[in-house]
Parts: C-alpha cells; structure tokens; sequence
C-alpha cells in the first residue's frame, strides 16, 4: 500500500535507489517475503548498487523513509520484526470463531517421524524468514537472540528429553552470522543443552565458508572487542559475514533440506489427510451453526 503523507523532491541519486528498491521488494512479494530494511540494504550492496558501509546503510534507510512518506513505496514491503502490536482476538459471532478454527485447526503431522526437529536462529529479524519456511514444513523454531539466555536453554532441554523419552530422536538445526560469536554460539548451544541432559544433535546449516564462496555475502571486518576474535581470525581471517546477507530464499531453502533429511514424507502426508479431514468436520459444524 503506497500513502503520500507529505511532498518531496528527490535527486536523481534518490530516484534510482527508490527505483531499485522498487524492483528488489516487488522480486521477493512474489515469492510471499517482505524484507527488513538491513535485507533491504544487503540486497542492494548484493547488486552492487552500494557499499557496504554504516554510511550507506543510514543513507538507505533516510531514503526509504522518505520515500514511503512520499508514496513511493509499499508501506507493507518493510518490515520491523522487533516491534509488534498484540490483543486479544475478536470475533462477530460463535459461527466466524468456528470457521476460524477450521483455517488453524492443525494436529501434530510429525507426531510419529522417528525425528523430532527445530530450527533455531540467532537473529530475530530473520524470524519471518524462519517462518516462511518452518510452517509449512510443521517444525517449531526459536529466535535465539544472540546467546541463549539459561531459562530458555533449560525450557528447550526439557522439550527434548520429553521427545526422546517418546522414541524420537532430537536434533537442532541453527543458523547464525560467521563471526567470532556466531560461530560459537552453535557450540554453546551444544553444549548446555547436553549439560541439561538431552542427546539432541546440533547442525549448524548457515552461515558456512561454503555457503560464502558460493554466494558471495558481502563482508564486515570481524569484531577485534570480541574474546573470541583470536581464535577465529587463525581459522577464518579478518572479515566475517551476517546471516541477513544470503537471499532469504536460500534460507529457505537450505531450513527445508535439512529438515526433509529428518523426514518421513509417507507418514507425514497421512497425517496430513487426516488433518484435512478433521478441519472440514470443523467447517461442516459452522455452516450449519444457527
């Protein structure tokens, strides 16, 4: 949705960012992705349109501004993840609640895989991107926000103990930033969750060296305050690269490999047609509701 709010003359420099931005955010609209302003920007350092500096990244963001006060871009196209209003939900009648129900009646369609799977990121940004993937695939997942805090490691090590008491095997898949943190982040998660008492597998899927060569993400010098720069520049180098930088499609894409590695397609579509099944009973009831 494009709302003028106010009148501005933009210089030619402006014009073609807007332009630009424009074409990248109608690319991704057609695959059901909106952007957050920092993918925004590391789409456009991608195509070499800036670079990858603070500078430009506040320079983007002053125009984008502008520009949606200006009409010139989708009001829905970016998005803050951070920041979301809440309520109770309302409904018109006992009928509308039922068909309500009907759209997000779900059962539990990995109920008898023989693996029980999350997908954890360390960004919270990249949460709808996460999504986007995750439900159709019917798998849970976690904005870690940086490390973990104890209280929702311990929650977590709980839910995988109870999934491996029932006979099913736990692994985590993770995804975070290639910098002296985010690589340890995977290891740390490992780790407690162990010390917790669960046997989940952690597999970390993004951001890898391999994922770097093959699609080139735009670097960051690596943080020298970090304690843990050291170890990693022996391994890595200098430079480091954020997980927002890869084409939220290729997250996608790399989350629904993994997660079909653990699945089994036969049984899952069983339960999917009973689900169906059960949701237009749920359906029936509303039609006839008086």
């Amino acid at each position: 949705m494009k709302i003028q709010y106010v009148e501005k003359n933009f210089r030619k420099s402006s014009q073609a960012l807007i332009e630009q931005a424009n074409q990248i955010i109608d690319d991704y609209s057609q695959d059901g992705y909106d952007l957050t302003l920092r993918q925004l920007y590391y789409q456009f350092v991608a195509r070499d349109k800036i670079a990858n500096r603070q500078n430009e990244y506040k320079r983007l963001g002053s125009v984008v501004n502008d520009a949606r006060l200006a009409g010139l871009l989708d009001w829905d196209s970016i998005v803050d993840r951070t920041r979301g209003h809440k309520a109770r939900p309302h409904w018109n009648s006992p009928a509308e609640i039922l068909h309500t129900a009907a759209k997000g009646y779900g059962i539990d369609t990995r109920l008898d895989q023989d693996d029980y799977v999350e997908v954890w990121v360390e960004k919270d940004a990249l949460v709808g991107v996460i999504d986007h993937a995750c439900h159709p695939l019917d798998v849970g997942y976690l904005s870690c926000r940086g490390y973990v805090s104890q209280s929702a490691m311990w929650r977590a090590a709980q839910r995988f103990i109870s999934k491996e008491r029932y006979g099913q095997n736990a692994f985590l898949i993770h995804l975070g930033d290639h910098d002296p943190s985010g690589i340890d982040m995977t290891r740390d998660i490992q780790d407690r969750l162990n010390m917790f008492g669960s046997s989940v597998v952690v597999e970390r899927i993004a951001l890898n060296m391999e994922q770097i060569n093959e699609y080139q993400p735009p670097p960051n010098p690596a943080k020298t305050t970090d304690s843990r720069y050291a170890t990693y520049i022996a391994e890595y180098g200098a430079e480091s690269w954020e997980l927002d930088a890869l084409d939220p499609r290729v997250l996608a894409a790399l989350i629904t490999t993994a997660v079909n590695k653990h699945t089994q397609t036969t049984k899952q579509k069983k339960r999917i047609v009973l689900q169906e099944q059960q949701r237009a009973e749920i359906e029936e009831v509303a039609e006839q509701w008086n």
